[in-house]
């Protein structure tokens, strides 16, 4: 997964800093994702679901909010409401390279955000919250022993998650004033509602009065015991698989471009990423990829040319060893092939210099075989087909079509 780190303006003028983690191929889609309150981009859950919705073309955007890691300003004087509009700064720097994010995501307090920001972004098409409240004020619990101070003396500083903050009367006061209802009411796009039962940071109340405010399309899915900040692995990857799943029904995402049906006989390659070297190869109904490793500038989504090349030849192999037994009757149980690939210098070439491909292949076979059968099976190895074109001088006829 690529990942390009950028900065953008926020909503006071900080520069916020920011990763947009991109496809390995063709770019179909742009996402958005807001992290929880007091956290960063950095987080498990960020990362496990950037990861995974890149994997099916679709680019996301998460970024440090004003004041937070590292993004400039000062977090005293931020709010609810200057996180929204961060997240509107995010969607406008998003267009200005020319993609408009089709889906936002947003976790806790930042699903919160999301809530109220998405009504005001004309190309979102589908909305995803992950543990978030539906009263924003309900943050406010967790530093509720310095709200006194924050109150008389403007600011107060807080212990979150072992961290020390400095919370402003301005957080306070804004949060306080924060309603959502209107805003889910006019999301015009498909919701979907992660919540763990057990989360013991944001009940699991608060999904239920998100999911009763939105209207149709929209989705509940739990998440079991997963905790709040979804710390766990294998929670991340989890609700990033329901989030590619269920966004994927919503965001018409265009389909790879099918090649042509090849006509009988004829084996068909394609290039798929004009930026890389992914091919789609089509022979009658069947259809596999090749590319190139990518440490070659490939994207490692198939097999190499010389791979297919070796994979011919032990599947070959295989089914010449198979259908002998068969014949025979002997009791071969299973068979497989161990190809490798490397070039070598010729022993005897004229040309001092010259290489040539040497295919190793080392033979497994499993069955109540004796020695003259397994033999026997080897010497049948060496009359597979491809084995022999392989040996012998082979010709290739280039014309254009």
């Amino acid at each position: 997964m690529p990942t390009e780190k950028l900065s953008f303006k926020g909503h006071a003028g900080h520069m916020l800093a920011a990763r947009l983690d991109t496809p390995n191929g063709p770019q179909l889609a742009t996402a958005i994702f807001a992290h929880c309150f007091t956290c960063s981009k950095d987080i498990t859950a960020a990362r496990r679901i950037s990861a995974r919705l890149s994997s099916m073309g679709i680019a996301v955007l998460r970024f440090d909010f004003t004041g937070l890691g590292h993004s400039e300003g000062e977090f005293e004087n931020t709010s609810f409401t200057s996180n929204v509009d961060d997240l509107l700064a995010a969607n406008q720097a998003l267009i200005d390279r020319g993609t408009p994010p089709l889906l936002i995501i947003g976790h806790s307090l930042g699903g919160a955000a999301v809530l109220k920001a998405a009504p005001q972004m004309d190309s979102i098409k589908a909305v995803v919250t992950i543990g978030a409240p539906f009263d924003p004020s309900h943050v406010t619990h967790n530093f509720a022993d310095a709200i006194p101070e924050i109150v008389d003396q403007g600011v107060a500083e807080v212990s979150l998650g072992g961290r020390p903050f400095r919370i402003g009367k301005g957080f306070v006061e804004d949060i306080s004033k924060a309603a959502l209802t209107t805003a889910i009411g006019k999301l015009g796009a498909a919701l979907l509602v992660l919540h763990a039962p057990r989360d013991e940071t944001v009940g699991i109340e608060n999904a239920s009065s998100i999911f009763l405010a939105a209207k149709h399309p929209k989705s509940f899915v739990t998440l079991d015991d997963a905790d709040h900040l979804i710390t766990q692995s294998a929670d991340a990857e989890y609700a990033a698989d329901v989030i590619a799943a269920w966004s994927k029904r919503y965001l018409e995402l265009p389909e790879p471009t099918q090649a042509a049906a090849a006509p009988e006989g004829v084996m068909r390659v394609t290039e798929a990423d004009a930026n890389g070297f992914l091919q789609d190869v089509q022979s009658g109904p069947h259809h596999v990829l090749a590319d190139e490793p990518v440490k070659f500038g490939g994207t490692n989504k198939g097999l190499t040319p010389y791979g297919l090349v070796a994979a011919g030849l032990g599947a070959c192999t295989s089914m010449t060893i198979r259908m002998y037994a068969r014949r025979k009757g002997w009791p071969l149980k299973g068979v497989s092939v161990d190809i490798t690939h490397a070039k070598e210098h010729a022993q005897d070439a004229e040309n001092p210099g010259a290489k040539v491909d040497h295919f190793e292949r080392i033979i497994h076979l499993s069955g109540d075989l004796d020695a003259e059968q397994r033999e026997k099976l080897l010497e049948i190895a060496d009359k597979c087909p491809v084995h022999r074109t392989l040996e012998r001088s082979w010709t290739v006829s280039t014309v254009l079509g």
